[in-house]
């Protein structure tokens, strides 16, 4: 009798006690070199248990193979609150993180293909002008030549050196594609003097610091209106560098306002900048095409290098599926090493959906989908095994024709002898899975709780909201609303679009479909999106610190800390944790850090306040009842209820949370960080802010991504709810239930990149069903379960 080997018998990843966020103690066994999908509501606790307890404590136990100097300079991370983790290999994170929105950053230089371009264009290229860098648009064009003292036989002599290094940078863009201007209407109304408050830059007031130094500076009139400056004057407002001043003997430095904006406001993420700084950035900043390299961001001589009559900035701007072709025409045994596996990372795009983008394509500009799939290509080729891949909703953005292709990378990274873990919504990937684990049962404080194990079969007859859910199929709507009108979209040719004229019906729920690379979005926020009157909630994800959360996010703090002070008598800054009211031992954070450089910082409840972040006095003030700190821990249904009626009546608040509460965001706490809620959570609480602006047209950019089937219907009821108040809705969505509940469907395509971009279908989704003749069409009629129809109707 054959006995197993010891080292065979680790084949489970063991979690006993786990305590994340709301998990309560959860305790699962998850089968190695098999696919596990988990699933659950929204705020459930999926990503606690599989990304911050299992991928986190990998990647905490493999950081600690390294030496303590090289920890120093990687992230710390603290062990999850678990009491057994066991059987854990090496975790690669696949999430949706958005790629950054550095400019300089696009899809070629994040996935190396840029890389790999440089060498080969270096090795091959005609005429022959330098190493790899020459064809970097990160990398500037610099010479030198100067005296240096060198040491030789114990005597100081000084030797003549020059260098030069010859970069791709174009030198009129510095590489980014595009130049900006600054439009001066935005900065100043040259019709005043600046006592008379002619800037109309946020912050920029002459009643502090810079009224002092713009008056005492000298250097123009501050009586003066702005349009009687000379070119000096004018010059030494906007523009004069960092000058060192003395006003009412205090030593000062004098900026101009151009380079003062530049270094406080432009070197900033957009994404991350106060809504009023955005707002002016975007109107203040004017960009266009850089006229030297026509958006190639090259220079001339990276330009003038070619390979088969084509220079690098050519193979950047043509669509992946092509440039693969291109490459594999090229021959050389010199670089046969780079060619093959230049060639297997382009196959990889294709393979993977994505051989519709260009490697010019800007990084911070790919939808969450798409940046979690771009990421995913440095996996594909790996001859790693025994590895855990860990994805997070890998369906995201994707049209159900492409959701069978990111099955079959699944199964295809399974059976190479992987563990893959996978949180997903959408009943075609559960369907692949070895095992499904169900959490539950509700969300938040509702969830963290285990309640299925096991295979598909079982979890379609457990009585779980997943299990319930499963083999939900909407309906195709007997009726469907009369537009009221149309918003015209004429000669729209952003990205992709060829040319499309189409009317949108306003008044009625529109959906745009298509595969992804079709132009939805291209369509929408190309034409659209911008226009006065129209509210636009994008995937962009919302950022935020341990200090933010669904209060201070949506504005309900604002009316809730001034009807405190007004019932109490004092200032409302004491009823902020980020300001006079915060508790002085923690400074309003609730816990107290404790840095241990490379070791994973301590965190303790702060003893004083016992982690309530207000000070003792603040939480004597009450309103309605309640102070300060009871008001933050109460869920936004209670809250919704507490602020509707009686002593703690407040319309403003109630309004705010009554939004929190059409969005399915009941459960959440007010005051919950909002570092705790999950990528679902973040995009609904967008929407929530959005829905109290003042806007006839709704535009929705997948609005179901992170939504549990149960929550898919409340979705579908908020969106009728908008449209019987006479909005007008429109939808980027791939999810069928929600164009089954359209009136209007336009589908775009036929295909991805320049396969697609027209308009292959307008009308209901009872058309679409009954025409078939386009990708979506045949998907929609499988998913409501019509029958087979022989005859096709054209769809224009």
């Amino acid at each position: 009798m054959t006995r197993t080997h010891v080292a065979d018998s680790h084949d489970l990843i063991r979690v006993h006690g786990a305590r994340v966020n709301n998990l309560k103690d959860v305790s699962v066994e998850i089968p190695k070199r098999r696919l596990t999908v988990f699933t659950g509501v929204s705020g459930s606790g999926k990503s606690s248990l599989v990304f911050g307890t299992i991928a986190a404590d990998s990647q905490r136990q493999i950081n600690e193979t390294y030496s303590a100097f090289v920890q120093g300079f990687m992230p710390t991370l603290a062990r999850p609150d678990v009491d057994v983790l066991d059987g854990l290999t090496t975790a690669i994170i696949v999430d949706q993180q958005r790629m950054g929105s550095d400019p300089r950053s696009t899809v070629g230089t994040a996935t190396d293909a840029n890389a790999m371009l440089r060498i080969l264009f270096s090795r091959l290229g005609a005429p022959h002008i330098g190493s790899a860098q020459a064809f970097s648009f990160n990398v500037a064009s610099i010479s030198g030549a100067g005296a240096v003292t060198v040491t030789k036989h114990n005597q100081q002599v000084k030797e003549r050196r020059s260098f030069s290094i010859t970069g791709g940078m174009c030198p009129r863009c510095e590489g980014r594609g595009s130049v900006n201007d600054f439009d001066l209407t935005q900065l100043y109304d040259d019709s005043k003097s600046l006592n008379e408050g002619a800037l109309i830059i946020p912050g920029y007031s002459m009643d502090g610091w810079f009224g002092r130094i713009f008056r005492g500076s000298g250097f123009f009139d501050p009586d003066k209106p702005i349009r009687k400056y000379t070119k000096r004057e004018l010059n030494d407002l906007l523009y004069k560098e960092p000058t060192k001043i003395k006003v009412e003997g205090i030593n000062l430095t004098y900026n101009g306002i151009i380079p003062a904006i530049q270094k406080s406001m432009l070197s900033k993420d957009v994404d991350a900048m106060q809504p009023h700084i955005r707002a002016f950035v975007e109107r203040v900043i004017t960009f266009s095409t850089c006229p030297e390299c026509d958006g190639t961001r090259l220079s001339e001589l990276a330009r003038s290098s070619k390979i088969n009559g084509k220079s690098i900035a050519d193979c950047c701007a043509m669509q992946i599926s092509d440039l693969a072709e291109w490459v594999r025409g090229l021959t050389g045994k010199s670089v046969a090493p780079l060619l093959t596996k230049l060639r297997h990372s382009l196959d990889s795009f294709v393979e993977i959906g994505l051989g519709y983008l260009s490697l010019e394509r800007p990084a911070g500009t790919l939808s969450g989908g798409e940046a979690q799939r771009v990421k995913m290509i440095r996996h594909l080729g790996s001859s790693l095994t025994d590895v855990t891949y860990v994805f997070d909703e890998p369906t995201i953005g994707l049209h159900p024709h492409d959701i069978q292709r990111m099955n079959d990378l699944l199964l295809q990274l399974r059976d190479k002898g992987n563990t893959v873990l996978v949180v997903e919504h959408k009943p075609e990937t559960i369907a692949i899975a070895d095992r499904v684990v169900d959490l539950g049962p509700g969300a938040g404080t509702a969830g963290g709780t285990i309640c299925f194990e096991g295979t598909l079969a079982g979890l379609r007859k457990s009585d779980t909201v997943t299990g319930r859910h499963l083999d939900y199929q909407a309906k195709i709507k007997d009726a469907v609303r009369t537009p009221d009108g149309a918003l015209e979209i004429r000669g729209a040719s952003t990205h992709n679009l060829r040319d499309v004229d189409v009317d949108v019906p306003s008044g009625v729920l529109v959906v745009v479909t298509g595969v992804a690379g079709s132009g939805k979005s291209s369509l929408i926020h190309g034409s659209l999106a911008k226009r006065d009157g129209v509210i636009s909630v994008d995937q962009a994800p919302i950022r935020g610190s341990r200090r933010s959360n669904p209060a201070t996010y949506t504005g309900l703090l604002e009316p809730v800390r001034k009807a405190f002070a007004k019932e109490n008598g004092v200032k409302p800054a004491l009823f902020s944790a980020n300001s006079e009211g915060a508790c002085p031992a923690c400074n309003g954070n609730g816990v107290i850090y404790t840095d241990l450089a490379m070791m994973a910082g301590v965190a303790t409840t702060c003893e004083e306040c016992e982690g309530k972040r207000f000070q003792a006095e603040v939480l004597e003030y009450r309103f309605g009842g309640k102070d300060i700190d009871e008001v933050l821990t109460m869920p936004v249904t209670e809250a919704r209820e507490f602020f509707a009626a009686g002593p703690g009546a407040l319309p403003a608040a109630h309004r705010i949370l009554t939004h929190l509460d059409d969005v399915g965001l009941g459960y959440l706490r007010i005051g919950q960080p909002l570092t705790t809620l999950s990528g679902g959570e973040r995009q609904r609480l967008k929407l929530a802010t959005h829905m109290g602006e003042k806007g006839g047209v709704y535009v929705l950019d997948e609005p179901t991504t992170g939504l549990h089937l149960a929550d898919v219907g409340n979705l579908l009821g908020l969106l009728d709810r908008l449209v019987d108040a006479g909005k007008s809705v429109i939808v980027i969505e791939h999810h069928q239930a929600v164009m089954a509940h359209a009136d209007w469907i336009i589908d775009l395509g036929p295909g991805a990149g320049h396969d697609g971009g027209r308009v292959v279908f307008e009308g209901t989704p009872a058309d679409l069903v009954a025409d078939r003749s386009t990708l979506t069409g045949q998907h929609l009629a499988e998913y409501v379960g019509a029958p087979a129809t022989s005859g096709r109707r054209s769809s224009r």
